[in-house]
């Protein structure tokens, strides 16, 4: 992928930088390697990324923006498709590229989710789903923390064992999805709202 020095940007470094990462997985992923990829001297890296931790940070955000498709819910959906939607689009989104679950655990930034109103619009609008379906701020959060957990310890397993055997056969990738959607259902099923729906809230406040 030559370029001319004067047309390096993050975009372009963020493309190359995937491309390298299927070649070598996470281990053997270094700016050297990426600087040739992309026909640039390694110092030009670093004008854009200060460190690879950086740039392997922003590669990990990237990957999320242009591979997961369902991190927002829809006006009125029910809180367990919605959970069941976005672990699927996430899921996906971490097996779009090698090491894919290693990267998102080891790089992407968790925000911090002690004051909920200072979140991002994405996770905020999560939590607001839930809570307005009976879910108590706290568990809401839980909820959320839990099932991207396990899609990423479940797509670690995954794409570690794939590195040790090679792509595995249709009938493997098959019986994979069918447990993850087991263990997703089970962590569904154990966390049923305990509280009033938001309408059933305001329905009760009518009555009275």
């Amino acid at each position: 992928m030559a370029i001319r020095q004067g047309r390096l940007d993050q975009r372009t470094i963020l493309q190359g930088a995937r491309a390298v990462l299927d070649q070598t997985g996470l281990d053997g992923f270094t700016t050297r390697a990426l600087a040739s990829h992309l026909n640039v001297q390694q110092p030009a890296l670093y004008w854009h990324f200060k460190t690879k931790a950086a740039l392997l940070a922003a590669l990990a955000d990237d990957i999320l923006v242009r591979e997961h498709h369902a991190s927002m819910p829809e006006d009125d959906e029910a809180w367990d498709g919605f959970v069941l939607r976005n672990a699927r689009s996430f899921r996906e989104a971490l097996l779009a590229v090698r090491d894919g679950a290693r990267l998102h655990a080891e790089y992407h930034g968790r925000p911090e989710l002690a004051e909920v109103a200072g979140l991002p619009e994405g996770p905020r609008r999560q939590v607001a789903l839930l809570t307005g379906q009976g879910f108590s701020e706290a568990d809401a959060v839980d909820t959320l923390i839990a099932v991207g957990r396990y899609t990423v310890g479940v797509v670690l397993e995954e794409q570690a064992q794939e590195d040790k055997t090679g792509p595995g056969a249709e009938g493997g990738r098959a019986e994979e999805v069918k447990q993850f959607e087991f263990g997703l259902n089970a962590l569904i099923r154990g966390a049923a709202p305990t509280g009033p729906s938001r309408t059933e809230r305001n329905s009760g406040t009518q009555d009275e």
